[in-house]
């Protein structure tokens, strides 16, 4: 896996919550459906769409577990106002997956897709940030099945509903669109230092157009 990089931000360094945020102590076990059954055997993790040369890019697990592996101290802020402060996420970095796989010049957004057909939108910038990370472990150990084993993506910057859990693989896009909670309310962007929790929140041009 490679030697793990630290990086420490401040958010995670710091005791400020975002605004309607109570510290958690643990981490509580929070999403939508049954726990997938984990295959490795039948597991891939896909780069498809708007990619530059126009090709799909898979990996097995054993390859994907294999990529450049780094370390981010972030906290996670869940829409229903907890924060868990100052965890250590190992994985993957998204910079590497776009390193890999680039977009091609047009792309603006990205689908980041996830077990039973979950999906969840971000901006492209929010996905290249170098603490955007395809977390396979926290504080040192492997997630389990039900905090998303073998994958799910940490976006620190944002709630946690933008990092799914069992993730699959990512689109990348040249127009946005709503993802699973986008579309049944949830605000496109999710920024807890705005409190950006729902859909009537949202700005003009904080949405995809009509």
């Amino acid at each position: 896996m490679g030697h793990p990089v630290e990086r420490e931000s401040g958010a995670a360094a710091g005791s400020e919550l975002p605004p309607g945020q109570r510290l958690q102590r643990g981490w509580p076990v929070t999403h939508y459906g049954p726990v997938p059954k984990f295959r490795p055997e039948r597991w891939e993790f896909r780069v498809f769409g708007a990619t530059a040369d126009g090709d799909k890019h898979t990996w097995g697990h054993e390859e994907f577990t294999a990529l450049q592996y780094t370390t981010v101290v972030a906290d996670l802020h869940c829409v229903t106002k907890f924060s868990m402060t100052g965890a250590e996420w190992g994985g993957v970095p998204a910079a590497a997956i776009l390193d890999l796989a680039p977009p091609a010049p047009d792309v603006t957004h990205v689908m980041v897709w996830a077990e039973y057909g979950f999906s969840s939108n971000l901006r492209l910038s929010d996905f290249a940030s170098d603490r955007t990370i395809f977390a396979t472990h926290k504080d040192g150990e492997l997630l389990t099945a039900e905090h998303g084993f073998p994958v799910r993506l940490i976006v620190p910057h944002l709630y946690a509903w933008k990092g799914p859990k069992w993730v699959r693989g990512v689109e990348y896009m040249t127009a946005d669109r709503r993802g699973f909670w986008e579309e049944r309310g949830y605000h496109n962007i999710g920024d807890p230092w705005k409190e950006q929790r729902y859909s009537y929140q949202e700005e003009p041009g904080e949405g995809p157009e009509l």
